[in-house]
């Protein structure tokens, strides 16, 4: 067994795929959209991780089909969010974590991401970083810009937690000191440490510790 430890005033967590499981939750949504809005959009095959959802809408409607569409999208991913699973490990390190260390960057809206949230037994941190709370979001830095500025905290100062190459590619832009890779969605993004689920991370006193990265 090895293990690193780091130090750590602030914890920027993206929400799908890193706090909870929504892969299913959402596919079944997706799917169903699709079959309407879409024809021919397979979620698994072809879905961009980490990217807003209102932004791939975008690209798969028309422009005067935009609102009533992701709206129904929306509408049915917050419907299946009882679906949603806590990622193994995922629970016990934010607990660990104070509340004012503590902020999550998602690219989903408020309402998803608090429903999904609650549904795997997480807390609704008060720093939240949505769709709605930036005019870009991942690839671009703004979310996790915005998520230190919430903490108080210089993006450098802080850990980023992400399993998609978008949400990778915005914590560094933002210039973020640290960024872990979680899970098999990574798609060859470089990070600064991998695991494969939360469990191989513990927080104590200002410390990250990380067992047996990949």
């Amino acid at each position: 067994m090895t293990s690193t430890v780091h130090p750590v005033a602030g914890f920027l967590f993206d929400c799908d795929g890193v706090l909870v499981d929504s892969l299913e939750a959402a596919a079944v949504a997706w799917d169903a959209w699709a079959e309407t809005h879409a024809p021919g959009y397979d979620f698994r095959t072809q879905v961009e991780h980490g990217v807003r959802a209102a932004d791939t809408v975008a690209q798969l409607v028309s422009p005067d089909s935009f609102a009533g569409a992701f709206a129904a999208l929306e509408a049915a991913e917050i419907a299946g969010a009882d679906a949603t699973l806590a990622i193994p490990g995922s629970i016990d390190l934010t607990t660990s974590i104070p509340d004012a260390s503590f902020a999550v960057v998602t690219s989903g809206t408020r309402p998803l991401a608090e429903a999904r949230l609650l549904a795997a037994g997480h807390r609704v941190p008060a720093a939240l970083v949505t769709a709605e709370s930036v005019t870009k979001g991942k690839p671009d830095a703004e979310p996790y810009r915005r998520g230190a500025e919430l903490l108080g905290l210089d993006p450098a100062d802080c850990v980023a937690l992400e399993d998609a190459p978008a949400g990778v590619e915005a914590a560094r832009a933002a210039g973020v000191g640290f960024i872990i890779g979680v899970g098999d969605h990574l798609e060859g993004a470089i990070v600064d440490a991998h695991v494969l689920d939360l469990r191989a991370l513990s927080y104590e006193g200002g410390r990250l510790t990380i067992v047996d990265a990949l």
